[in-house]
Parts: C-alpha cells; sequence; structure tokens
C-alpha cells in the first residue's frame, strides 16, 4: 500500500511526520510521489491557533474534493485534541491519529484503508531506523524534548502534548551522530521549550536512574553533543525566556559549531500582560537578558516572537509593547495576533480585545519591525562566515527577484547562484543567503562566504 505525506504545522510536526513515514516504511508502506497515485493521503495537522486548525481542516476537505473516492486520515494535533469531535463532525476523513504512540500510525492507517490490522503495533522509539528527511539537504530538526510545563495562559500544547518528557543524553547522542554519519551539516534541536530540557528528570525524582547519576539539562546534552567529531552547525531553538540556562552562554563560547542564536518568545511589554500569561518575566529582566547574551556573545542573533490582543491589553499596554520591541533591538521577530482557544486558562479572560484591533496592532509591531532587522543585518557586511548551502537557484523556477538581485559589482553572467543560509538565519522563518559562487556548490554543505551586500532581509554573499 501507498501513502502520501500532506504536512502542516510546525518544525515539531514535521520531524512527527517524518517518524511516522519512518515507521509506515518499516511496516511495508511505501511513500507516493503525489497524492493522486497513494491509496491513502495522511493530513498531519495542527491544532495550535485558530488559523492552523482551519488550514488542516480546509485540506481534509480539498482532498476529499478532489478525490472522492481516496481514503484520507487526519493526523497530528488537531486530531489529538478533538477527536471525538471531528469524528462526528467531519465525515471526509475515514479515520484519526493523534501524536502519542506514533509506532500505531501503521495499524491507523490499515482501519483508514479497511484493511484489518496486521496485529499490535511493533514497539518503536522515537524514530524507526532512518527516518526520511522533509528538510532540504544537510539540515535535521532533532526533537529532544515532547510536551511543556511552563503552562502560559494562552497556549494549548499542554492540552495536545502533555507536560515536559525529554529524551536522553545517550539516545539523542546517538541520534545526531546517526544523522552526522548521514551527511547531516546542521542539527536544529527543537522542543516546545528547549531551556526546560531534563527538568522533568529532577521534578519527578527518576526513581529508576542511579542517584549519583546527575539529571541531564540542555548543557551537559550541548557538551555531549560538542564532543562529536567534524565540521557542522548546531542550532538551538525554542528557549522560554523564563528559564533560560545562562550555562549555554560558556559552552557556545568554548565551541563555535554550538550558533549564538537564540529563539526565545518574549511575547509582550507589559507587566500585567506578561503576568496574565503566566510569565514571570518583565520587560527590564527580558531587556537585561538580551543585554547578557550580547555581551557575553557579540556575534549573538536574538529571534522572537511578540503577541498582540491578549485579553485586557490596552492602548497603554500595546505601547509599552512597542517600547520594548524599540529597546531590544531583535534581529529576527514574528508577530502573532492572540487566538483564543477553548480550555485555556485566558479563554474566560474579560477584556477581550476586537480581531481587528489586534490585527491592526499587529501589523504596526510589523512595521516597526523592518527598520530594526535591517540594521542588525547591515552589521554583518564585509563579514566572512560559513553559509548553509541549500539550493541552486535554478531549481527555484524563475526569475532572480529584483530587491535581491545580485549586486553590480559582479558579473552575474559568470557566477551561479545558490540559496542558503548563514548562522544568523533559521530554516524557513528568516532571510536567505542568496550565494555567488564561480564554481559549483554542493546543497547541503557549508561553504566559506563574505557578506557583500543586503537585499532588504535577505544578505548577499560570496563563495572564497
Amino acid at each position: 500500500m501507498t501513502y502520501y505525506l500532506d504536512p502542516f504545522g510546525c518544525v515539531k510536526n514535521q520531524v512527527d511526520a517524518e517518524n511516522m513515514m519512518a515507521f509506515l516504511n518499516r511496516d511495508g508502506w511505501a511513500a507516493a510521489e503525489t497524492a493522486e497515485t497513494a491509496d491513502l493521503i495522511i493530513v498531519n495537522s495542527c491544532g495550535f491557533i485558530e488559523s492552523a486548525k482551519q488550514e488542516s481542516i480546509n485540506a481534509v476537505l480539498a482532498w476529499r474534493k478532489l478525490y472522492p473516492d481516496k481514503k484520507i486520515l487526519l493526523a497530528g494535533c488537531l486530531a489529538q485534541r478533538y477527536s471525538k469531535e471531528l469524528a462526528a463532525a467531519l465525515p471526509e476523513a475515514d479515520g484519526f491519529f493523534g501524536v502519542t504512540g506514533l509506532s500505531g500510525i501503521t495499524a491507523a492507517a490499515e482501519r483508514a484503508v479497511k484493511i484489518t490490522p496486521a496485529g499490535e503495533p511493533i514497539p518503536g522509539g522515537t524514530a524507526a531506523g532512518k527516518r526520511p528527511l522533509l528538510s532540504l539537504p544537510g539540515s535535521a530538526y532533532v526533537k529532544i524534548s515532547e510536551g511543556c510545563d511552563n503552562r502560559c495562559s494562552f497556549c494549548a500544547i499542554p492540552l495536545i502534548r502533555g507536560g515536559l518528557v525529554s529524551r536522553s543524553v545517550r539516545d539523542l547522542t546517538e541520534e545526531c551522530a546517526a544523522l552526522l554519519d548521514r551527511g547531516i551539516k546542521e542539527l536544529c534541536l527543537i522542543g516546545q521549550d528547549t531551556g526546560a530540557y531534563g527538568r522533568d528528570w529532577t521534578n519527578t525524582g527518576a526513581a529508576s536512574i542511579p542517584a549519583l547519576i546527575p539529571p541531564p539539562n540542555i548543557t551537559s546534552l550541548l557538551e555531549a553533543l560538542s564532543r562529536l567529531k567534524g565540521n557542522f552547525w548546531i542550532r538551538l531553538l525554542y528557549i522560554h525566556p523564563d528559564n533560560f540556562p545562562m550555562s549555554i552562554l560558556d559552552i557556545m563560547e568554548k565551541d563555535k559549531r554550538i550558533l549564538p542564536y537564540f529563539d526565545i518568545p518574549f511575547q509582550h511589554g507589559s507587566a500585567k500582560i506578561l503576568s496574565a500569561m503566566n510569565r514571570k518575566g518583565t520587560a527590564p529582566t527580558y531587556l537585561e537578558l538580551i543585554e547578557t547574551i550580547r555581551r557575553r556573545l557579540p556575534g549573538a542573533v536574538i529571534r522572537s516572537t511578540l503577541m498582540t490582543g491578549f485579553p485586557g491589553e490596552t492602548e497603554e499596554d500595546f505601547a509599552l509593547l512597542l517600547d520594548f520591541q524599540k529597546k531590544a533591538r531583535l534581529d529576527w521577530l514574528g508577530c502573532f495576533a492572540y487566538s483564543r482557544e477553548e480550555d485555556t486558562p485566558s479563554y474566560t479572560m474579560t477584556g477581550r480585545v476586537p480581531k481587528k484591533t489586534a490585527a491592526q496592532r499587529k501589523q504596526l509591531v510589523e512595521e516597526q519591525q523592518i527598520p530594526i532587522t535591517e540594521k542588525q543585518m547591515d552589521r554583518f557586511i564585509g563579514r566572512t562566515f560559513d553559509v548553509f548551502v541549500e539550493e541552486k537557484f535554478e531549481s527555484l523556477g524563475g526569475p532572480f527577484p529584483a530587491d535581491a538581485a545580485p549586486s553590480a559589482s559582479n558579473d552575474p553572467g559568470e557566477k551561479t547562484l545558490y540559496l542558503g543560509r548563514l548562522p544568523c538565519q533559521a530554516p524557513e522563518v528568516d532571510g536567505a543567503a542568496v550565494i555567488n559562487s564561480y564554481k559549483p556548490l554542493e546543497p547541503g554543505s557549508l561553504v566559506p562566504c563574505r557578506v557583500i551586500a543586503r537585499a532588504g532581509f535577505d544578505l548577499e554573499v560570496e563563495s572564497e
């Protein structure tokens, strides 16, 4: 039997999709290149915010309209959170499969296509053998933990994925070593909060662990990964600011392969709103954290997210958010309007902000960020970095964007263009590096390049 996987959501969902594919492949299924040639279409859904939920549901409806006779399985976060409701309200789906016990995907797929399951799911770990990688060549996401204990009042993640469960340092080190053996050059460590990694081992007492063995933490994990040989990057993503482990700065100073790239979701600048979000920090403490990182690691790059329209957000609160944004001088920023999610503490909070107002405030934040990010990127011009090559430009199928074309000082007729990323650019969410090279470059490799210009949020570089 064949399947086609239609992925939605964050990169944590992507790792789930890769693991599901690995289990299906192990159990005799084969991935189809197109939905048209597949026996089963799997929509790996997102259930985090309203727009993402609707996008996943729309995908099921669209596939059903396009292929009335095919079998469709709705998997992922949305199916985990609303399996009972969707079973009654979404007859277009032939089955549902959540995010726990991923090795059970084969049985769920067999039920969806009306095949009698062969038996109990074969036990399996986080990845069944060599999981397929859905990233561009050379880069891979490594999920170090599942779930979250922070309980931000707006967040549905604990409802979907439960509390924090961390993998062992040994397990993760073995997976990363195996990925490096496969030619991976960028390991992106992910979790709902990577700074909290290992805290569940301490909180539960981990009775099965000998008392003489200290519980893991993100620093001990990075130290273990630092002992791996080779030229590669380690990129640490999603660190809750209230759990920021200062000790990671020490190891980043020692091992330049652990990139000083920090993805820290500050969310707001108003003490009142942060408290209502169940955040312990304030704008001054968050600004102090940013200053400490930049003082210790002058080349540090900081990405964050801010939220507008949280219940109770007044014009004064929004002004404090804008003030925090100006003072923080964040390199990269994503802004989101509040999504009211049932069963979260904020769902019943008073002082709801109209969606139109939240959207207008979001636009103002995004407009204010443009010159900040452009100025932050200008500091890299004239410097040389290893650049991660993602793909040759010709494969993108279209003319080069006018605002990101090679500078006049270059002769594009004698060079080949590639797209890639600098250490300051995480996959998919930040700008790109436009690489000019006289020699052919291998996608998935690291090559030294000099930054020669900025075009919008992108940086133009020349290979050395």
